[in-house]
């Protein structure tokens, strides 16, 4: 028997009241920003520094360095070696992890309350005096040369590689992963003086959020890594090339069952005046998976399980990314249905029951992603590395509110339609060729 009582409407989203926030920037440069986040006596952190390299063959070397610093930075320092480090944070029930992309280098970490000093200042040690031993560099740089012939060997990430090259060319946002032969020749010597010229407090900015007050986070920060010093400062990425118009690139897979398929194209930053409405768009066309394309492609045709469209913020320019794999039969009919759905985003309004429910997932979605600490961290690191603050928590939310049919179609034919996004497939070229070419224009890479 069915059920057919209604579901009741949705309340109206409740006001977001922004917890206390202090900032302050240090003698060194480094930027702190600490919130109150009562309810568990825990306290994260979010470490970011400007990381970028140069275009270029030397870009390229910068990007194994960079990747295998991120690697090894935890491996060990002037006064502990990685297996002390690591047992000094487990005792203090610390995590602490490194990261870079194009754009950073990334610190996580959190730590109850109670042990918040002791972490910043295990992480100031980090900062001063990471050691690269020989032993941990060797050993790191062997794993991820065979970690990276792995990746390679995964149609997705050899979709993405070409996507980006596609988009960027010789900017560092074009070359996400490094070479191995680049990462064989990296020595420590190499890291160690990367370190010292690219780990600086200048321009970097330090995000806590936990159960205390933002002045005395600051004051333990300031204790902690107010001797950190650094003579240069933080690298700005460069500013992006214009994207060329090139037909779609299809890359052989002997055999593959299925076309891994990626389109994609610049995208307004969260700063943007049509950023709300954009975002509102794309969920309608594939954002979500209540989308229209979602609807067509997986529930209707049976094309693909998973297909998306992300949208990604790098500080230089944000890029919407729409991502499917297909039955190797199916690949044209998708890529078809993926230009009818694009199209009809462009070009005609979505309905309003659409818009609303795009709308209660942006706001919820948001919420929710900050509700923990962790959550709130990441975001607010995220947000103050595009310039943005916590208003931004407050204010998006209205401005999704604000967005009308008519702003939706605009963002839509703006920045949504299928002449505008680069496309790159991966898959079995004898089997796809043809029926692509009927459609596209097609270069075989």
């Amino acid at each position: 028997m069915t059920d057919k009582r209604p579901v009741p409407p949705l309340g109206k989203p409740r006001p977001l009241k922004l917890p206390s926030v202090a900032e302050r920037t240090l003698d060194n440069g480094l930027r702190v920003q600490a919130v109150r986040r009562p309810g568990v006596p825990l306290a994260e952190l979010r470490l970011r520094i400007p990381f970028a390299g140069p275009s270029g063959k030397s870009g390229r070397a910068f990007t194994a360095q960079a990747s295998l610093l991120g690697d090894t930075l935890l491996s060990g320092t002037d006064k502990r070696d990685a297996a002390e480090l690591a047992a000094d944070l487990q005792a203090l029930g610390a995590q602490l992890s490194a990261s870079t992309d194009a754009d950073r280098l990334g610190f996580g970490g959190s730590v109850l309350v109670d042990g918040l000093p002791g972490l910043l200042q295990l992480l100031g040690e980090v900062l001063t005096g990471a050691s690269y031993p020989k032993r941990e560099v060797v050993g790191e740089r062997d794993r991820l040369v065979q970690e990276l012939a792995i990746y390679r060997s995964q149609a997705a990430v050899v979709a993405r590689e070409a996507l980006l090259r596609r988009l960027y060319g010789d900017h560092p946002y074009g070359r996400e992963l490094p070479a191995a032969e680049e990462v064989d020749d990296v020595k420590p010597t190499h890291l160690r003086a990367m370190h010292a010229k690219r780990v600086v407090p200048a321009g970097s900015i330090l995000t806590v959020v936990g159960d205390l007050s933002p002045s005395k986070a600051i004051n333990l920060v300031e204790a902690a890594l107010g001797d950190w010093t650094a003579t240069s400062k933080a690298v700005e990425t460069p500013k992006l090339p214009a994207t060329p118009k090139t037909p779609a690139l299809l890359l052989d897979r002997p055999g593959a069952v299925q076309t891994t398929m990626r389109l994609a194209a610049s995208a307004p930053s969260r700063s943007s005046e049509d950023y709300a409405a954009f975002s509102l768009a794309n969920l309608v066309f594939g954002g979500y998976f209540s989308s229209r394309w979602v609807a067509n492609i997986r529930e209707d045709k049976g094309y693909t399980y998973s297909p998306h469209a992300q949208v990604e913020h790098p500080p230089a320019g944000s890029r919407v990314t729409v991502s499917a794999d297909v039955a190797t039969p199916t690949t044209a009919a998708a890529l078809l249905e993926t230009h009818y759905e694009l199209g009809r985003v462009a070009t005609t309004p979505v309905t309003q029951g659409e818009l609303d429910q795009a709308r209660r997932y942006a706001i919820g979605t948001l919420a929710l992603g900050t509700s923990s600490q962790a959550g709130l961290a990441s975001t607010l690191s995220q947000l103050a590395g595009a310039g943005l603050g916590i208003d931004y928590l407050r204010d998006y939310p209205k401005q999704l509110a604000a967005v009308t049919v008519d702003d939706a179609l605009a963002a839509g034919s703006r920045y949504l339609a299928p002449n505008r996004l680069t496309t790159v497939l991966v898959g079995d070229v004898a089997e796809v060729e043809g029926p692509l070419r009927t459609l596209i224009d097609l270069e075989l890479g």
